[in-house]
């Protein structure tokens, strides 16, 4: 992996959407089963950060669905 794609692989990705879907191409190119020991591991690393990521923002939504179920903010309802 060039140095500059290795730089940016450790940024923060720009949503959840950007982050699934590097997230399933790493996890297609670890199962072919192509790639050296070395990029196999850093491309694994990099699927943990990306899926902590995701995770988060899941539990955000999460909270905030649970605001919502509370009542706490008033429900939409069809006249």
């Amino acid at each position: 992996m060039p140095k500059a794609a290795a730089a940016k692989k450790s940024d923060q990705p720009a949503s959840y959407e950007a982050a699934l879907q590097e997230l399933e191409q790493l996890i297609a190119q670890i199962e072919s089963g192509q790639l050296p020991l070395e990029q196999m591991l850093s491309g694994y690393q990099r699927a943990a950060e990306l899926l902590g990521f995701c995770r988060g923002k899941l539990d955000a939504v999460q909270e905030q669905v649970k605001v919502l179920d509370e009542g706490k903010l008033s429900a939409w309802t069809q006249d």
